[in-house]
């Protein structure tokens, strides 16, 4: 059972909503250092609350936090509500629009490790990534940015009331990727009520947010250990911005590999161990390698400083495969590119790719091609996106995508709105359950 809860968001007050698009802040894992050093210049702007400027000291989180509260630079809205979200956008290259439809809610944090978890997730993580979010959560108590799930309803039943909500939106800004973000709420018992009943015998797939929600996880665990628990404190729920996997405006992006950092890396040599899985050929052009691989399975670009190489894994070699997985999984482009080109290559197994630093992830092309030729990369591994259908028969396998395997356009920005799970700020004067 997915249970999700109405809550009592924490907003910026009245006065300084008027300057909303100055207080927004891209997520913590997509900003840039220079976006980051300009965001931090903005005495209240929301990335102090998700990345704090001294983040060894979570407790600098919790301090302005506290500080924010004290001086009511952000007020508790008095009514719990359900708040919509939608994101208004187009994809480079097109002229057509996309409305992404959704709406921001509590939902009890399962442990997605368990067969009966109602939250499937389709990636794995990075452990230091997952140790950093628990230990700001434990500090602050408050979900400062919500993760990004999908609930699967063809009949479309819960957009009609969405509808109605953004005729009267809090907020309309237009955020950092292009994207004009509304923001409105639903306050209406009844109608939560429908949210609340529509999602209850649903499983959920976290597309974005896998380390903040593994987080909200361990925190959870943590805190059961403790005299008392009912399974009603806050502590057991995780914010997350719901929207329908049916609809047209869900949109998935690849996200390539830059390698960097391999010691004594010899390009002729990692070639040659390439050979006997795959199939070389030169492109001349390097921007021309992402449509030159579309649509080919098991094919790759191959970034260089000054050589751009397509590579297509020979259709025999696929049964050299050692890794134990489905056949799902084991085919995927992704899985192919992480054992054969990562691990066999590259000598990275991969159990250890996870926590490796030699692998960084990025979705922009032109900064893959640019890190290459300035050799801030060693090379960069150019993939293609995977559709909704993949994800969900990965999810109903039991199993999991290499880490950053999607990138679910647009990301959600921070700083709308954040939940506590504080229990004095959690609570709602009902229970939708009884």
């Amino acid at each position: 059972m997915a249970k999700i809860l109405p809550f009592k968001a924490w907003r910026y007050n009245d006065r300084l909503s008027k300057s909303i698009d100055q207080l927004t802040s891209p997520l913590f894992d997509v900003i840039s250092q220079k976006q980051r050093d300009a965001l931090y210049e903005i005495e209240h702007n929301s990335i102090h609350l998700s990345v704090p400027l001294h983040s060894e000291t979570p407790g600098q989180a919790q301090r302005t936090i506290a500080k924010w509260k004290a001086e009511g630079v952000i007020e508790q809205d008095p009514i719990p509500g359900i708040y919509v979200y939608y994101q208004h956008f187009s994809l480079p290259g097109s002229s057509k629009s996309y409305i992404r439809k959704g709406f921001i809610s509590f939902i009890e944090a399962t442990d997605w490790g368990k067969p009966d978890s109602v939250i499937l997730r389709h990636e794995n993580t990075i452990p230091h990534s997952v140790s950093d979010r628990v230990d700001v959560l434990r500090a602050t108590e408050l979900n400062v940015s919500p993760t990004h799930g999908l609930y699967f309803d063809p009949s479309f039943e819960l957009e009609k009331y969405m509808d109605e909500s953004q005729l009267n939106p809090l907020y309309e800004t237009e955020d950092y990727q292009g994207v004009k973000d509304v923001l409105s709420v639903i306050h209406d018992r009844a109608v939560i009520q429908k949210f609340i009943d529509k999602l209850g015998p649903e499983k959920i797939i976290l597309a974005d947010g896998h380390h903040r929600l593994e987080s909200s996880i361990q925190y959870r665990q943590e805190m059961m250990q403790q005299n008392g628990h009912t399974g009603e404190e806050g502590y057991n729920y995780h914010l997350m911005y719901l929207t329908n996997g049916e609809a047209d405006d869900l949109r998935i992006l690849p996200t390539h590999r830059l390698i960097s950092g391999i010691e004594n890396f010899s390009r002729e040599e990692f070639l040659k161990k390439l050979e006997p899985y795959f199939f070389f050929k030169p492109i001349e052009n390097p921007y021309d390698i992402e449509e030159i691989i579309l649509g080919k399975q098991w094919a790759f670009g191959l970034l260089f400083d000054d050589e751009t190489i397509k590579v297509r894994l020979k259709p025999e070699a696929i049964s050299l495969m050692e890794w134990k997985f489905p056949e799902v999984v084991k085919t995927l482009d992704l899985t192919v590119m992480h054992y054969f080109i990562i691990e066999k290559a590259l000598g990275i197994p991969g159990k250890e790719q996870r926590g490796s630093r030699n692998i960084t992830f990025e979705r922009n092309f032109a900064t893959c091609l640019t890190k290459t030729i300035k050799k801030e990369a060693q090379f960069a591994i150019i993939t293609k996106e995977i559709n909704m259908e993949t994800v969900k028969q990965v999810c109903t396998s039991g199993y999991t995508l290499p880490q950053k395997s999607t990138y679910f356009y647009p990301k959600v920005i921070c700083g709308y709105l954040f939940g506590s799970i504080k229990e004095d700020e959690f609570k709602i004067p009902f229970n939708p359950w009884q």
